[in-house]
């Protein structure tokens, strides 16, 4: 990766990627995109609707890119509530990145998710390469992404890249609409309110991983020998798995006094009852090294030291 070009680069995964991706390859070589402005501007930036695969291609050719990560989305729970603007958004947009990626000849990423599982699918220790029959149509987009990149790579030779993220735990970016949100909710309200209503049922188990993790493995994954993947797409990728309850408690280590209650919302609960209870990483381990420096305990100390000190300053 040399010079990169970023969609949905405001979103949770986007907006501390860019920042990531210019530290390690300059301010200038990485064009940070989205369909609407930042508050503040560092660095390239153009708006794009990644529905409109023209101006995609020229923003990628005028800017000379050699490779595109391709994160613009909508989530789970958001596009449960309206699935047709969902899919519109989520293939259109991936197919159109995948065009400008063949014909620009670009090394491309983009994310799939535990989502592309389904309750058909082992539950525990969830393979590789195992049943994928999502209940959802954010599940449904993932699955069909998956085999889009892999078509694209077998039948053009395009060099796509991928992988599976679980719930993705940060104090950067407010959540933006998935499942596993209850998980970043939980410590902002840890430190604003000494309590919190999980709308999540006490002994779901879903699989997370802290955003430093999370964005170390996307420059690793693109920076590996091609030569060694075999997968290439979709890796399975997690970091630790835990329920409502065991997040309260390593939380509870720093704030004896926070409290957790439940309320459950039928349609994330449903949506995360499908997905797998802990997955299996170690194609991701074997072929490009995959590690995870932070398990619950270790992030929950950081998370609540950064949100302290985040919150401190806005109130």
């Amino acid at each position: 990766m040399k010079k990169i070009i970023v969609t949905g680069a405001l979103g949770q995964i986007g907006s501390e990627l860019i920042v990531k991706l210019r530290n390690l390859y300059g301010e200038d070589n990485v064009l940070a995109t989205d369909i609407r402005k930042p508050e503040e501007t560092c660095g390239p930036f153009e708006l794009l609707d990644v529905t409109d695969g023209k101006k995609m291609f020229e923003l990628s050719k005028q800017f000379e890119a050699d490779t595109m990560i391709h994160m613009a989305a909508l989530l789970s729970a958001t596009a449960e509530k309206n699935p047709q603007f969902a899919w519109n958004l989520n293939m259109g947009g991936l197919m159109n990145a995948l065009e400008v990626a063949r014909e620009l000849n670009l090394q491309f990423f983009t994310p799939s998710s535990i989502g592309a599982f389904g309750p058909s699918t082992p539950k525990d220790n969830t393979p590789q390469d195992t049943l994928q029959r999502p209940t959802t149509m954010y599940g449904v987009n993932k699955v069909a992404g998956e085999l889009l990149c892999d078509y694209y790579f077998t039948r053009f030779g395009v060099d796509t890249r991928g992988v599976r993220f679980p719930g993705l735990i940060s104090y950067v970016t407010p959540p933006g609409g998935g499942t596993t949100d209850y998980a970043v909710e939980i410590y902002y309200k840890a430190v604003e309110q000494g309590r919190y209503t999980s709308y999540i049922a006490e002994g779901t188990y879903m699989d997370m991983m802290y955003m430093p993790d999370a964005l170390q493995a996307i420059v690793d994954l693109m920076e590996a020998d091609s030569a060694k993947l075999k997968h290439r797409n979709a890796f399975n990728i997690s970091a630790m798995s835990f329920e409502p309850s065991q997040i309260a408690a390593a939380i509870q280590k720093h704030i004896p006094s926070f409290k957790i209650d439940y309320k459950v919302d039928p349609t994330r609960q449903a949506i995360a009852d499908s997905w797998p209870n802990a997955i299996d990483s170690s194609a991701a381990v074997e072929e490009w090294g995959f590690k995870a420096a932070y398990d619950l305990d270790k992030m929950t100390m950081d998370m609540l030291e950064k949100l302290k000190r985040k919150l401190s300053k806005v109130s």
